[in-house]
């Protein structure tokens, strides 16, 4: 008797962080986040494209994000969110 079996890579759950504004800056929300210590650290981590936006490699610091955009960086994900 013969199985099949398939593996699905699961992809990690994304952390909700609530910003209060209309827009914020990629450099900004890796401080905000606590992902990057300092703003030298975030400028360095975005410059060396360790940080994707929505998927896709991302080289600027002032990229704008938006409720419902998607960063990753370090192998964590986190969710833009509207905040109250």
């Amino acid at each position: 008797m013969k199985v099949k079996v398939t593996v699905r890579r699961r992809e990690p759950e994304a952390e909700s962080v609530e910003i209060g504004t209309p827009f914020i800056k990629l450099g900004d929300f890796l401080k905000f986040s606590n992902v990057a210590e300092s703003g030298g650290m975030a400028k360095n981590m975005v410059a060396d494209g360790e940080a994707s936006v929505n998927g896709e490699v991302c080289f600027q610091r002032g990229k704008k994000l938006v409720p419902g955009d998607t960063v990753e960086v370090g192998g964590r994900r986190y969710r833009v969110a509207a905040g109250s």
